[in-house]
């Protein structure tokens, strides 16, 4: 091998290097803007909750005093907010599933109808949280002005205690977001629907397969991956939902629907130096999701029929 011939070599070598290290320097700046979001409005929030959960003190002082692990003993109120927070996140589930899928199979066929219905059942999803609660408070307030009673009264229906009442109230917030959730997860299953080849469907037919046994042996499994998907979205956001109970009972009556979001605000601004504690209560509540995200990865996804 000649001198010239090594020295092309180590050149290509050199320029091959060169581009290698300008790829990789182009990808990094592209991701930066992520990484450094995820480092100011993720990480370090996360770090500073757990630091602060182990200090006594109050949201203008909140470094008085170290206790270490003394505010990770959770008080009575903290499992009622956790139960509360469990039975608003499993209703909130099964009925927005449900009517989303319902929804969705209604809509799939492409009529003048079903376009118009789109459009009607998405528009709740682009309303803000606090106009809903608003609106929806009116709409189920006991008083006569009540749209709801009233409705129930010209029926010659009793009215109904919907926000008032501690075996009612939870329901109601839960009707509400379900309102104002259910068309946009529809559309996602309507799409994964119109998504699935119809030769499969034609075979079905021509195997005799009934509507409902192709909807639960076919159409289900094809969409799995999409409804594993509102699963994760809808157990985590029904698991920090706070403006619609703030503003439709704020937690009551009594402590009916403070869930855990609530609770945690009510410890860290409303109450004098208990901010460790309800940092305490926030980690708590982290870990809580990442456990039942784990859980449904873990387990859940196995069931997940990916084409």
């Amino acid at each position: 091998m000649t001198k010239a011939t090594t020295d092309i070599e180590r050149a290509q070598m050199k320029e091959l290097r060169r581009i290698q290290l300008r790829s990789w320097a182009i990808s990094y700046l592209m991701i930066l803007p992520a990484i450094a979001f995820l480092l100011v409005f993720v990480i370090y929030p996360t770090v500073s909750m757990f630091i602060m959960s182990l200090y006594y003190g109050n949201a203008k002082n909140p470094y008085k005093k170290f206790l270490g692990l003394a505010n990770y003993q959770m008080r009575n109120d903290f499992f009622v907010a956790l139960r509360n927070t469990v039975a608003y996140t499993g209703m909130a589930l099964v009925l927005i599933m449900v009517f989303s899928i319902l929804l969705a199979q209604w809509m799939y066929k492409s009529r003048k109808i079903n376009n118009v219905a789109q459009t009607v059942f998405f528009t709740p999803h682009l309303v803000a949280g606090l106009s809903a609660g608003f609106i929806w408070s009116w709409l189920m307030r006991s008083e006569s002005y009540g749209l709801f009673n009233t409705i129930l009264n010209s029926l010659g229906i009793p009215s109904v205690r919907w926000l008032d009442d501690s075996s009612v109230a939870m329901f109601s917030i839960v009707l509400m977001n379900t309102w104002k959730n259910v068309g946009y997860y529809c559309l996602i299953i309507m799409s994964s629907m119109k998504s699935i080849p119809t030769e499969i469907y034609e075979s079905a037919i021509l195997d005799g397969s009934s509507s409902v046994k192709t909807f639960f042996k076919l159409t289900i499994p094809m969409i799995s991956p999409q409804l594993f998907f509102l699963l994760i979205t809808i157990t985590t956001g029904s698991f920090k939902v706070f403006d619609s109970v703030r503003i439709m009972t704020n937690g009551g009556p009594g402590d009916s629907t403070r869930v855990l979001s609530m609770y945690i605000y009510d410890y860290a601004f409303q109450r004098n130096n208990t901010l460790g504690y309800a940092c305490a209560a926030g980690v708590i509540m982290m870990l809580i999701m990442v456990a039942v995200a784990a859980f449904d990865f873990g387990f859940v996804e196995k069931k997940v029929h990916y084409q």
